[in-house]
């Protein structure tokens, strides 16, 4: 008599478990007036310093240091954009060349030398804990 063993066979039709998301607060100091919004994205390298990044977050400005909480972040390597939308109009004021007319910060404190930063200089690994992470912002970038 033949014995067929299916278990095996079935475990594969099981779903894999997800990874856990967790929040990433992000505390952006030399916020320099209580005026308007602090925005936050967190972006997978492919959206850095792009306008779609999938996981983002914002707070009323608070002089001195504002606390910003993206919620549901999956475990992964990413980097944070920051911007000071001081007039609230929901977009990074843009000049000359597209400079930024309002304050911005990166993950890291990346450099800014006449360009985008890179990121090599702002990447930071996110698991499945809870994560604090503190950025200041920028208005001088050469």
């Amino acid at each position: 008599m033949m014995i067929l063993r299916l278990a095996p066979i079935a475990a594969l039709a099981l779903p894999l478990p997800a990874l856990a998301a967790a929040p990433i607060e992000v505390a952006v100091t030399n916020v320099a007036q209580a005026k308007g919004r602090i925005h936050v994205d967190i972006c997978p390298q492919k959206q850095f310093m792009g306008s779609d990044c999938p996981y983002s977050g914002e707070a009323p400005a608070v002089l001195g240091t504002t606390i910003v909480t993206v919620p549901n972040v999956p475990p992964g390597r990413y980097a944070a954009q920051v911007f000071h939308d001081v007039n609230s109009s929901g977009k990074l004021e843009r000049g000359l060349f597209g400079i930024p007319k309002e304050p911005i910060g990166i993950s890291r404190d990346a450099p800014i030398h006449f360009g985008p930063p890179k990121w090599d200089d702002a990447w930071f690994d996110h698991g499945t804990e809870p994560q604090r992470i503190t950025l200041s912002l920028r208005t001088k970038f050469f």
